[in-house]
């Protein structure tokens, strides 16, 4: 493993990173994993012998409904753990958004983590809670009553993720943020358009969210 992905596997990032990787006393190694954008990971259904760090990119873990439809669970930026399940196989596919480099680390069972040391156990139940607490915040972002407000508390969820609390470069299309948010592509359009009108963000670009009104949007998402 290089020093540069040797480093940023011992980084921690806003979101759902493992603390216990910031320790110098407790140390994981696992192959480094390059993913060109648009490819699968693992699928649903597969077995879980692994979990992963992203070190650079972006990946989205999902998961496709008896219609076709996609719906997306999550999207994890550099420093962020996916794919730690608690039952042999995986229950969502992950892909990568963007090319992407992520450190896969080999599965152990609660029975070995518990026999090796009592910090990895109390860090892997931080993590786990930290799943928790990440599902929990989709729901209710996916039951908030407007399309409206579940763009704006997107926005601030990704402005807070990112390095500037008013720019927002957003890696994945529109159809990624429909599919998250549980609407349309047409539905997130013409919001994001109506938004722009009102004065509330600018866009330079499709990709690009300048939030020219943050609080508007945070009084949407109160």
């Amino acid at each position: 493993m290089s020093t540069s992905v040797a480093n940023a596997a011992r980084s921690g990032s806003a979101g759902f990173s493992m603390p216990w990787l910031e320790s110098a006393e407790i140390t994981l190694s696992g192959p480094v994993l390059n993913f060109v954008a648009e490819r699968r990971i693992f699928a649903e259904g597969d077995e879980a012998r692994s979990y992963y760090k992203v070190i650079s990119g972006v990946v989205r873990t999902c998961q496709f409904l008896s219609d076709g439809r996609r719906q997306i669970d999550a999207f994890y930026l550099p420093g962020d753990v996916f794919g730690f399940e608690p039952r042999p196989t995986h229950r969502l596919s992950a892909e990568a958004v963007s090319n992407c480099t992520v450190i896969a680390y080999r599965r152990r069972g609660p029975d070995t983590i518990s026999a090796g040391d009592d910090r990895m156990v109390r860090h892997f139940f931080s993590y786990a809670m930290a799943c928790l607490e990440q599902s929990r915040l989709h729901c209710l972002l996916l039951g908030r009553g407007s399309a409206a407000q579940k763009i704006a508390a997107f926005l601030l969820e990704m402005a807070d993720r990112g390095d500037a609390p008013t720019i927002v470069d957003l890696p994945m299309s529109r159809q990624d943020v429909a599919d998250y948010l549980g609407l349309t592509i047409e539905t997130v359009s013409r919001t994001l358009s109506q938004m722009e009108r009102d004065g509330t963000i600018a866009l330079p670009t499709t990709r690009k969210v300048i939030l020219r009104q943050r609080r508007v949007l945070e009084d949407l998402n109160a």
